[in-house]
C-alpha cells in the first residue's frame, strides 16, 4: 500500500474526506494535512504542503481537492518535482499515470459526486506508469523544470 498526502480547501473538503475514508479502508497510509472543516481557507497553503510532502519522498503520492481542482494542481505544479493532474474522469486518470506519471491527482469537489471520485482515484491509483517513450518526455519536462531552476531564460 502507499503513503499518500491528502489536501483540501473548504470547497473540496467533503470529497476529500470521503475519500480519506476509502483509502484508509483499504490499507494506505494517510498524511492529512488539512483542512479539516468546511471553513473558508486557501487552497495553496494546503497544495504547497502535498507537494512538498511528495517531492521529499514522505509521501509517494498525493491528492489534492478544491472547488474545480484548477488552483491545486497550478500551485502543486510549482514545486519541483511534482506532477500533478487535473483529472475530472477515469480515462484522464488512467492517462495520466500511464503516460505521464503524474505523482499528484487534483479534483474538483464541486464538479464531481464522491463516486465518481472514488472511480477516478480508485483508476489513478491502479495504473502503473508505461515508461518507454513516455520516459524521454519527463525528462524534457524534468530538463525545462530544472533550467528554471537554475534561474535561465534561454
Amino acid at each position: 500500500m502507499l503513503v499518500i498526502a491528502l489536501g483540501a480547501d473548504h470547497a473540496g473538503w467533503e470529497l476529500k474526506e470521503a475519500l480519506k475514508a476509502w483509502l484508509i479502508e483499504n490499507g494506505h497510509q494517510i498524511l492529512d494535512f488539512g483542512t479539516h472543516s468546511p471553513e473558508s481557507v486557501d487552497y495553496p497553503d494546503y497544495a504547497l504542503q502535498v507537494g512538498e510532502a511528495v517531492a521529499s519522498g514522505k509521501a509517494e503520492r498525493g491528492l489534492l481537492v478544491c472547488g474545480t481542482g484548477i488552483g491545486m494542481a497550478m500551485t502543486a505544479n510549482k514545486v519541483p518535482g511534482i506532477r500533478a493532474a487535473l483529472c475530472s474522469d477515469p480515462f484522464m486518470a488512467r492517462m495520466s499515470r500511464e503516460h505521464n506519471d503524474a505523482n499528484v491527482l487534483t479534483l474538483g469537489g464541486r464538479l464531481m459526486d464522491g463516486e465518481l471520485g472514488l472511480e477516478i482515484l480508485q483508476m489513478w491509483l491502479s495504473t502503473e506508469f508505461a515508461g518507454g517513450r513516455h520516459e524521454r518526455r519527463l525528462g524534457k519536462i524534468a530538463q525545462i523544470e530544472s533550467r528554471f531552476l537554475q534561474g535561465r531564460e534561454e
